[in-house]
């Protein structure tokens, strides 16, 4: 909570803060005995999967929905999935939902193993022990995670954000032995940056998502700073001070060398009963010569919470890379947090 260093640089006030959240950075690695099946998108079988487990685990109320219960965020499933503002909100007051406190993504396959990386965002890590069980619990009900029986063999934590060190937290009766959630530390800006988007990322304009044509850093660093504002807002321990006015103004006059394509992805809706389109774009934007001072504590925090729509089930991932010719004492090329 301490952090009060001020976002400088042209276009932000003296009001705009780095933002504060704190992030759990979970692996759940899993094991099957047939060689596993997953689709272009499995985030979205993953996600469906842990919000029915969760359900069944969490909630007491015999109810068929959250909306006629009357505690909805003192449930684990309710404030997780069924993330409702909390009465007196400030924001999103008209919305039923906020964004959901986590991001999953399949990180890793091999022909009988997977790596599911979660990331949890501020309460959220105090039901780390219930997401870990109904995850366990899904890869081992009749139909699995998308018809893949998994067992859950480990779960490490990182011990910092962005540290690259893990240390399993399961022991083998499975309890849990947690590390406290920690605020990503943000480096200095770099003279030049290269974002590379590794999932398809959605930014909507005009209630379309924008092609790969119309995005640009402006709408990408917009939706990003978004997110990030409503994680903090409605999950965090200190809400989000900026500026977001001169901050989105500041982003849209920022040139980006843009190397994108279009990525479609289908995932089917249980609740609408329908196949559904939720594509993005992919590829890198490419930035230097410019400061990047107001927008790179919001950049560097992105790598955990992902951007854009259907974030919690893995799309608007990505990462950052110094640029070759900018290196400027770095130790590495890749700055970011979250591998390929």
């Amino acid at each position: 909570m301490g952090n009060t260093n001020l976002v400088g640089g042209a276009g932000a006030t003296s009001s705009s803060r780095a933002p504060e959240l704190t992030v759990g950075c979970y692996r759940l690695k899993f094991g099957s005995d047939e060689p596993l099946r997953f689709s272009n998108f499995p985030g979205s079988a993953w996600r469906g999967a842990l919000g029915h487990s969760l359900a069944r685990l969490a909630c007491v109320s015999g109810m068929r929905g959250c909306p006629p219960c009357r505690r909805p965020q003192a449930c684990a499933y309710g404030y997780l999935f069924e993330t409702a503002p909390p009465p007196g909100a400030a924001k999103m007051r008209k919305y039923n939902q906020v964004p959901h406190p986590f991001a999953l993504r399949l990180e890793a396959t091999a022909e009988r193993a997977c790596t599911l990386r979660v990331h949890l965002f501020g309460r959220a890590n105090g039901y780390l022990p219930i997401v870990v069980a109904a995850l366990r619990q899904a890869g081992q009900s009749w139909d699995g995670i998308a018809h893949n029986r998994l067992a859950l063999e480990a779960v490490l934590q990182e011990s910092a954000p962005g540290s690259g060190e893990w240390r399993r937290i399961d022991d083998p009766a499975g309890a849990l032995l947690p590390l406290a959630p920690a605020a990503p530390v943000t480096p200095a800006c770099p003279a030049g940056v290269e974002v590379r988007l590794l999932t398809p990322l959605r930014a909507k304009g005009e209630g379309r998502p924008k092609a790969k044509a119309a995005l640009d850093f402006g709408a990408f660093f917009s939706v990003l700073l978004r997110r990030i504002s409503m994680l903090t807002y409605f999950h965090g321990e200190v809400a989000l001070e900026a500026d977001f006015k001169s901050l989105v103004a500041a982003a849209r006059a920022v040139h980006a060398e843009m190397s994108l394509h279009w990525r479609e992805q289908l995932r089917y809706s249980a609740r609408q009963k329908t196949e559904m389109k939720l594509g993005g774009v992919i590829g890198s934007m490419r930035i230097e010569g410019q400061d990047l001072t107001p927008f790179w504590p919001f950049l560097w925090l992105g790598q955990w919470t992902h951007a854009g729509a259907a974030a919690s089930m893995g799309n608007g991932a990505y990462e950052l890379a110094s640029l070759p010719s900018l290196h400027a004492g770095w130790a590495r090329d890749t700055l970011a947090t979250t591998p390929p």
